[in-house]
C-alpha cells in the first residue's frame, strides 16, 4: 500500500495545536497568575496593617496633641506625643496626660512632681521644689515658679492617698496643681504617660511655630 505523505502531514497538522494559539494561552495564564499574586500580596499587607493597629490599641498606645505653652521648653504647642497606659503607675518626673470630662475641657499635659504619701514643699522664694526633704534637680523648667491660688499651707505636706501633684515645665504660666481649678490630681484621671514626641515643633526667627522633625525623641526628663 502506498502512503500519501502529504495527506498524512495534513492529518497530523489538524490534531496539533497551533503555535501562535499555544503561546497566547500560556501568556494569558501567566498574567492571571501575576495578578492573583499581586492581589494576595496587597490583601496580606492590609491584614498585617490591621493586626498592627489592633495590637497598638490593645497595648494602650494613643497619640495626644499638646495644646498650649505650659510644658515648654520640653514640649511645644502643637506637638503630637505617643502615650501608653498599660499597667501604668505614676512616678516622679513622668510627663502624663490628664483627662476628666466633668472638670477639664481638654486633656492636660503635665509633669508628676510628687505622688501619694510623699512629702511636698514648694519654696517660692528660691524657685525650688522639695520632695521628701530633697530638692529636685529640674533642668527642664522654664520661668519662675509663681504662687497659685492654693495656699502653701494646703499644698505643703503629705500628698493624699490616690493623688498626685503635677506642674507644667513652664512654671510661670502653667495652670496646674497650684491652682484650685486643678489641685491634686486623682490617679484615675491620668490616661497615660508621654513616651515619644513624634511630631515636634520649634520656634522660628519670627516667633512662629514650625515643624521640626529633627527633634523627634523619647520624652524623658
Amino acid at each position: 500500500m502506498k502512503f500519501d505523505e502529504k495527506k498524512l502531514d495534513e492529518l497530523f497538522a489538524k490534531d496539533a495545536p497551533e503555535e501562535g494559539k499555544a503561546t497566547a494561552t500560556s501568556t494569558i495564564k501567566l498574567n492571571q497568575s501575576e495578578v492573583s499574586a499581586t492581589v494576595f500580596d496587597w490583601l496580606g499587607s492590609l491584614v498585617m496593617a490591621l493586626v498592627v493597629v489592633l495590637l497598638v490599641m490593645a497595648f494602650g498606645f494613643r497619640i495626644i496633641d499638646v495644646d498650649g505653652k505650659s510644658m515648654e521648653p520640653t514640649l511645644i504647642d502643637s506637638d503630637k506625643v505617643v502615650i501608653t497606659d498599660l499597667f501604668y503607675t505614676p512616678h516622679n518626673g513622668d510627663i502624663v496626660i490628664i483627662s476628666h470630662a466633668e472638670e477639664y475641657q481638654k486633656p492636660l499635659v503635665k509633669r508628676v512632681i510628687a505622688t501619694a504619701g510623699q512629702e511636698l514643699r514648694l519654696d517660692y522664694d528660691n524657685n525650688a521644689v522639695y520632695v521628701d526633704g530633697k530638692k529636685l534637680d529640674e533642668p527642664y523648667i522654664q520661668g519662675v515658679t509663681v504662687h497659685g491660688d492654693v495656699p502653701e499651707s494646703e499644698l505643703n505636706g503629705i500628698v493624699p492617698e490616690g493623688k498626685v501633684f503635677v506642674m507644667g515645665d513652664n512654671r510661670g504660666i502653667s495652670l496646674d496643681s497650684r491652682y484650685r481649678q486643678i489641685g491634686f490630681i486623682d490617679e484615675s484621671y491620668i490616661i497615660g504617660k508621654a513616651q515619644l514626641d513624634i511630631i515636634p515643633h520649634a520656634y522660628d526667627a519670627n516667633g512662629g511655630v514650625k515643624l521640626d522633625l529633627s527633634k523627634i525623641r523619647y520624652v524623658y526628663q
